[in-house]
């Protein structure tokens, strides 16, 4: 990023007038941009609103990302934004959001917001309730985030717009919260899982002061709902940075509040191994632009729980193994989902991952062909990988279900294993006379 030496010897202004910086001065072109974006933001300024590219799509093409969407602030407000384009549907309770559809493309347009008063509704903790406020320029600025999401690119004379010295803070690679930030973090408590996800994101440290509230405030997010803290977990966890994010999260207490289970599992080398491998995994195929699941991921970090569980169930308490995977399966998704929602869609493939591996020890007769056919057994067969690279199966087993799916014929099947779930006991057949009186005995 040398360009933004150039910014190094310009004073700042104390005043809230922002730094332009013209076109000829950044590397950032409207060629970038999606073509439904342009025709939001065109459409905007020939309405005769204002209209800026604002947030992660700026701050990404900065650094040489490409942004997943670019998010669009303005002036015009979100009825107004509706009369512009027929295509727009108006979202969100706190805060009316119009989502613009171009195509299978969604274009996120937001109107200024206001400055923060004491007329904002907020809980005792200090969280926003209501806030459907709406401001200036200036006022949406200092209402962001993080100072490098306060960057805003002007379709009117392509220039980008610098309120909080973001620029600056790019060059200085620093995560910094704009004004004081356990305020900031009791507003919206899932700022400080962005800190940690844009930091590892973009290889930058979160500044000293951003930082230092963190571990405290952590458990201001049991107040958050379930649902929305999936759908953070999910962007930490499935990127390129999938490892480096879980261990941020650890490192800053968070993790604790979310998914105390997998805190737990961390302290264990092996499972510690196991859980970075599955997210390494992961990260793996979003570079190779391959399918991902949540279900895989979540049933890496909650498989250590499961694991213990199951062992509780069989040694303790003689449970046969199909019924304590069931019962452990239960179990931990109901102890995990008192901190964060997990759906249906996602939790239901989880529990078939997790109760398909005792069949993997089954390798005789038409067992080992059924469960080649069976709908998930790609996903159990992967996982069953990630446990034999762990220790926690023999490599042997792992190696003889990759050679199943290469031939028409199955290998050789070994001895049954002593670690092969134990064998249902047989009951004992109720005898047909039960019940019936005892033979009178007669006399010749």
């Amino acid at each position: 990023m040398n360009w933004l030496k150039a910014f190094r010897t310009k004073k700042r202004s104390k005043s809230i007038e922002p730094r332009r910086i013209p076109r000829a001065e950044h590397p950032v072109s409207r060629s970038q941009f999606t073509q439904a974006t342009l025709r939001t933001l065109y459409g905007l300024k020939d309405a005769g609103y204002e209209a800026y590219v604002v947030g992660g799509g700026v701050r990404d093409l900065l650094v040489g990302e490409t942004p997943k969407d670019f998010d669009i602030a303005t002036n015009a407000h979100p009825e107004e934004v509706k009369r512009v384009f027929r295509s727009c549907r108006l979202v969100g309770r706190r805060f009316l959001i119009a989502h613009v559809r171009w195509g299978g493309e969604i274009v996120e347009v937001t109107t200024f917001r206001g400055a923060i008063t004491d007329s904002h509704e907020r809980d005792e903790t200090g969280r926003i309730l209501s806030d459907n406020e709406y401001g200036d320029l200036a006022s949406d600025a200092f209402r962001r985030d993080f100072t490098i999401n306060a960057l805003y690119y002007d379709i009117r004379d392509f220039s980008i717009v610098d309120f909080a010295d973001g620029l600056g803070d790019m060059e200085r690679k620093l995560i910094r919260l704009i004004g004081d930030p356990e305020l900031r973090y009791r507003e919206d408590p899932v700022r400080m899982l962005r800190a940690v996800r844009i930091a590892n994101k973009l290889g930058f440290s979160i500044e000293k002061k951003t930082a230092e509230p963190i571990r405290r405030l952590a458990p201001l997010l049991r107040d958050i709902p379930p649902a929305r803290l999936f759908d953070e977990i999910v962007k930490l966890l499935q990127s390129r940075e999938a490892v480096a994010n879980l261990h941020g999260l650890r490192d800053q207490g968070l993790l604790a509040e979310l998914l105390p289970m997998a805190d737990e599992a961390l302290g264990d080398a092996r499972y510690r191994q196991f859980i970075d491998r599955a997210l390494a995994n992961t990260a793996d195929r979003i570079v190779a632009e391959q399918t991902v699941s949540p279900a895989f991921l979540y049933a890496a970090l909650l498989w250590p729980a499961v694991a213990k569980s199951i062992r509780t169930l069989i040694e303790r308490e003689g449970h046969h193994a199909n019924v304590a995977y069931a019962q452990a399966s239960e179990q931990v998704l109901a102890r995990a989902m008192q901190h964060v929602m997990i759906p249906k869609r996602f939790s239901l493939p989880m529990r078939e991952i997790w109760q398909l591996q005792p069949r993997f020890e089954m390798r005789r007769g038409g067992r080992a062909k059924r469960l080649l056919t069976h709908p998930r057994f790609r996903a159990a067969y992967d996982f069953l990988l990630l446990r034999a690279a762990a220790g926690e199966v023999s490599k042997e087993l792992a190696d003889w279900w990759t050679q199943a799916q290469q031939g028409e014929t199955l290998p050789a099947a070994p001895p049954e294993s002593q670690d092969a779930p134990p064998a249902r006991k047989k009951r004992r057949r109720r005898s047909r006379s039960r019940g019936r009186k005892p033979p009178v005995a007669t006399s010749e």
